[in-house]
């Protein structure tokens, strides 16, 4: 070690001879070579007269350039080469190839643009009358634009391609939503708001009403056209907990429609065409039906200017103000007060619960997309600048210890994409009607999963990731730390962890445990063909998966036998690591033993394998799930705390 250290020591870290001033006998001062530098040459005034003018130097840092992002995704490409008909991935691919050279050329500098300039709220004008004005600049208005040139949405609603149209259109979104200036934001929306018609209204492509005219806006390509849509379900005392935080109100007008009256405190989207939002709808006793059961859903439009007695042309919309936020800034998110909201009642009266079931799980699914585009799109960035950053005397990617941060962070990246484009394909083969019953319970189970476990991942990624990047990565004006601060809305969006984590047990529970059966099922299968496949190197991951089914079930199996249930309750967050972390193994295994696989898939799934798969299991033996352990934890945590809990 004492070795070690004196070679470190010695090494010329900042790659020039260090330079000691002294003066001398008559005033004058000199400078030297430090004695322990390789050259003891006195250096004068007159050796610095060429850097007597120098004011900033003249070392200026390369900026990471972003290269044709589907072009340089090994993993991607490779994915929809595996999973779709030669026919059909020609077309994808030229089209994604185009596609990406538009991100580079033109799209990114627009998503950075959006960062800079945020969108902005006018109340009022100079005479006091309200205007209610949303200003958003004019790079995210141009993606509006885009997206419906490229066919973001309408992709999916096609189905030009089959069961493989939303690994097509979800594939555009992944290389698009890190350049995007967060417009996949109200793109999820949008492409839940037309699941919702699509799955309520029969035939609603084919439909003269509000309804069928709304679905051909949100799907279509024409610019002029395209609708976006809003998800307004949150208000003051609601968060996931709509059914008891809701008090929104709506009376039944003569014409059919409803009037919406309420305080709607997250409005993400502001600027959306439409949107879609739960109300409690007033019988004729002038009674709410509280819970769950009362809520209904609706649709409305943003804008309405034939009605003259509304001095912003909102449809009975006041814009109270703009929510100061961490991050996604680039998106305008208001508190909205509804006052007399012209509305549409989607689906039967009292099930709007239900209704919203589809678009939750297309907005999870895009939470996951975010969160591996804007992981890809980091690590992208960072390969890059390890080619153009030099440090000690050599490229960072010439360092051993460097390369193998950006390996970790590609390795979490590998285990998170083939973790959302697995349910993506199997929400292409439910969508073209042959989806399996396991499928269909895999989704149920696999979408929530994907989505708290992926957020977790972007975030640690997105730290490391920045890391990477020295002090740059730090400096706003460099445009990286955009990728932290917005990937943590991503835990928080759509159901925070503990949230989802126990929708996986209101899952497991509905189904009587079938889609945990299912999902034994599908990764035991996955299991089988690796070992099948005789890949002796892959034998310790193949042991390792296989224990970790064990612990899981061994686990689930525990906690049936007991009475009290509370410790699932516990243990529900873990358990959906364990599932995730099960899940996404099977998968880079799966992917490893491809014909067209070659040494790094291999040593990705061997890396991730190498892990606690079942964190479950482990905290169970230690005991933390019991009641002991839950009471010492409230003492923890409250035993400084000044009120008597």
């Amino acid at each position: 070690m004492s070795k070690f250290l004196k070679s470190f020591h010695n090494v010329n870290w900042i790659g020039i001879r260090r330079i000691s001033i002294y003066e001398g006998r008559n005033g004058q001062r000199t400078a030297s070579v430090n004695p322990s530098a390789q050259n003891d040459k006195k250096v004068t005034n007159d050796h610095c007269e060429a850097f007597r003018h120098a004011k900033i130097g003249n070392f200026f840092q390369d900026q990471p350039v972003l290269h044709n992002p589907y072009t340089t995704d090994t993993l991607l490409k490779s994915f929809l080469k595996k999973n779709i008909p030669e026919n059909h991935f020609k077309v994808i691919e030229d089209d994604l190839i185009r596609f990406g050279d538009r991100i580079c050329t033109e799209i990114h500098e627009k998503g950075l643009e959006c960062e800079r300039n945020p969108p902005t709220l006018t109340q009022y004008d100079a005479w006091g009358r309200r205007i209610d004005q949303l200003n958003t600049c004019d790079a995210w208005k141009s993606m509006k634009t885009v997206s419906a040139e490229e066919g973001m949405i309408a992709i999916g609603y096609e189905r030009n391609y089959g069961e493989y149209s939303r690994l097509y259109q979800m594939a555009k979104l992944f290389l698009f939503g890190a350049s995007s200036g967060l417009y996949s934001c109200p793109l999820a929306m949008t492409d839940g708001a037309a699941k919702v018609l699509e799955s309520s209204i029969n035939d609603v492509a084919n439909n003269d009403g509000v309804f069928g005219n709304a679905y051909r806006r949100l799907t279509s390509r024409n610019p002029d056209l395209f609708w976006t849509s809003g998800q307004w379900m949150t208000e003051r005392g609601g968060g996931s907990d709509v059914a008891n935080g809701t008090e929104t109100v709506a009376c039944r007008q003569s014409d059919g429609t409803f009037t919406l009256h309420g305080y709607k405190w997250f409005s993400s989207a502001t600027d959306a065409d439409i949107a879609f939002t739960l109300a409690r709808i007033i019988d004729e006793n002038g009674d709410i039906k509280q819970g769950s059961k009362g809520l209904s859903l609706f649709f409305l439009e943003t804008r309405n200017p034939k009605d003259k007695k509304l001095d912003s042309g909102l449809n009975g919309i006041q814009m109270q103000r703009l929510k100061n936020k961490l991050g996604t800034r680039q998106l305008p998110t208001a508190e909205l007060l509804l006052d007399g909201t012209v509305a549409h009642q989607i689906g039967d009266e009292s099930h709007g619960v239900r209704h919203i079931s589809d678009m939750l799980t297309i907005t999870r699914i895009y939470n996951c997309l975010m969160g591996i585009s804007g992981m890809k799109r980091l690590l992208q960035l960072a390969v890059d600048y390890s080619c153009r950053r030099t440090a000690f005397g050599s490229k960072l990617c010439d360092n051993t210890l460097h390369v193998q941060t950006l390996a970790r962070i590609d390795i979490e990246t590998r285990a998170a994409f083939l973790m959302t484009f697995e349910i993506i394909r199997l929400l292409g083969l439910e969508e073209a009607g042959i989806a399996t019953n396991q499928d269909l319970a895999l989704i149920r189970i696999l979408t929530p999963v994907c989505k708290l476990y992926t957020a977790k991942q972007a975030l640690d990624v997105s730290t490391e990731g920045l890391e990477c990047f020295g002090g740059m990565g730090y400096l706003e004006d460099s445009g990286l730390p955009r990728h932290l601060r917005d990937a943590q809305v991503l835990s928080i969006w759509e159901g925070t962890t503990n949230i989802l984590s126990m929708d996986v047990l209101r899952a497991i529970e509905k189904s009587d445990g079938k889609v945990l059966t299912d999902f034994f099922s599908r990764v035991e299968k996955i299991v089988n063909s690796v070992k099948n496949s005789e890949k002796s190197y892959l034998s310790e991951p193949i042991k390792n998966v296989e224990s970790a089914i064990k612990d899981l079930s061994a686990f689930v199996l525990g906690m049936q036998k007991k009475a009290d249930q509370s410790e699932i309750v516990v243990a529900a967050r873990d358990m959906s690591y364990s599932i995730s972390k099960i899940f996404m193994a099977a998968l880079l295994l799966e992917h490893a033993i491809w014909e067209r696989s070659d040494k790094t898939d291999i040593y990705a799934a061997k890396r991730w394998c190498s892990q606690d798969l079942c964190p479950v299991m482990t905290n169970y033996k230690s005991g933390f799930y019991d009641k002991d352990s839950s009471d010492v934890e409230k003492l923890l945590v409250y035993a400084s705390y000044p009120e008597n809990i």
